[in-house]
């Protein structure tokens, strides 16, 4: 019976001194300078021995990581066959040849990352499973060079060597995995702006057309949607909107927010002017879109209070009004020529005063409340009205335009 130490005496007989490390020397990158201080030879030792030690990684992947614990069958099982069973085969022959050609190696790791990402995995779960590649092959090697006689020195290597030819292989992954999550992130990007294109086209785009848009753009078209006007893109955009941050009118499509989300949407758009155009059928988007805009310009011209976000539902009949500024300064001119003599004050008083007195039939209670002055003066103020209008203020049609013209005159 042959004992360990006359089977250590044999092995080392056989290698001699080339199973004693090199003195260090050459590179001093740590990964070039491993390669060059372990024995060529060592590809010999190793290789009879390693046999089913890809099947064994394979079997600790899939025991170990729950997210590989399913049958191995089609495009999955075969790339991680593939690359474990490359990684074994491309490590010794850098062993036996530091200098041997890698592109092979490349382009399956690469792809390997790419396939995680089609999977819907994190490349985490990827190099979760290199390390367990990694101390499965160190143990085996580990086994089959003590067995050998192999220097306890250079089995360190060894294993400095195995992990640093991992990271290599867990690099290459990771910039496959990045790889392809940028370029469906380009698709995707192009998928949504050409979503955006269909939903503001006018006349509207076939509803079939739309709702295939959005399935390649996985955007889930809403039952009500908002546009939003935009002076400069925001910093960071809402995660559920459609953008266009390209053109000179920046904007936005979303979601119609809920009455007691508008805050929260509101601080969504923080950092920039915004005006959000009424909710709408996507079907109308570019009418939400065309109202927004022109708050936005209101807004610009001082014809709508300057607020960080207006809501152009909270100003409709301005916006309607204001839409054709000529005919809306007619309607001024006509229906409120009356106040026209007045000076600014006096104009600003009764002004107000005659929106109110319109709106609450004239309650005068009501108006005194609304304005916070005293009834008689209310009362004081009416009669000054009824001496300036006449029978207009008692004629339905005038009163009507009376109040339009008090809504469209500038404040």
């Amino acid at each position: 019976m042959t004992r360990p130490q006359d089977a250590r005496s044999g092995v080392e007989a056989t290698y001699g001194p080339l199973l004693t490390p090199a003195r260090p020397g050459g590179p001093s990158g740590r990964p070039v300078q491993l390669w060059a201080l372990l024995p060529r030879e060592l590809a010999t030792v190793f290789r009879p021995g390693l046999g089913d030690t890809a099947g064994e990684v394979v079997r600790e992947i899939q025991r170990t990581i729950p997210e590989y614990a399913r049958p191995l069958d089609g495009a999955f099982g075969k790339a991680l066959k593939t690359g474990v069973q490359m990684a074994f085969v491309q490590f010794l022959e850098r062993l036996g040849n530091p200098e041997a050609p890698s592109e092979d190696r490349r382009s399956v790791f690469v792809s390997l990352g790419v396939q995680e990402f089609h999977q819907g995995r994190n490349v985490d779960v990827l190099q979760a499973a290199y390390r367990v590649g990694a101390r499965v092959t160190w143990r085996r090697m580990a086994e089959i060079g003590r067995r050998a006689g192999v220097p306890s020195a250079t089995l360190c290597l060894l294993a400095e060597a195995i992990f640093a030819y991992i990271d290599e292989l867990s690099a290459l992954s990771v910039e496959g995995h990045a790889e392809a999550r940028e370029k469906a992130a380009g698709a995707l990007e192009r998928r949504r702006h050409r979503l955006m294109e269909l939903l503001l086209a006018e006349p509207p785009s076939p509803p079939e057309v739309v709702k295939h848009a959005a399935d390649l753009a996985r955007w889930q078209l809403p039952d009500l949607l908002v546009a939003v006007a935009l002076d400069q893109p925001p910093d960071e955009a809402p995660p559920a909107a459609l953008t266009d941050f390209e053109s000179t009118s920046p904007c936005l499509l979303l979601p119609a927010p809920e009455p007691d989300e508008r805050e929260r949407f509101a601080e969504a758009l923080a950092g920039t002017r915004a005006a959000i155009g009424p909710a709408v059928p996507p079907v109308f988007a570019a009418r939400s879109l065309r109202a927004a805009q022109e708050a936005l310009r209101l807004v610009d011209s001082g014809g709508l209070v300057d607020e960080p976000v207006t809501w152009c539902v909270d100003h409709l009949s301005r916006l309607w009004l204001l839409k054709e500024p000529f005919l809306a300064a007619e309607l001024v001119r006509e229906r409120l020529g009356p106040l026209a003599g007045l000076t600014g004050k006096q104009h600003s008083r009764l002004a107000g005063t005659l929106l109110a007195w319109l709106e609450t039939c004239g309650n005068v209670r009501e108006v005194a409340e609304r304005l916070a002055v005293h009834p008689q003066t209310v009362r004081s103020r009416a009669q000054e009205l009824e001496a300036l209008f006449a029978d207009g203020l008692r004629d339905p049609e005038r009163r009507f335009e009376m109040i339009l013209a008090l809504r469209a005159a500038p404040s």
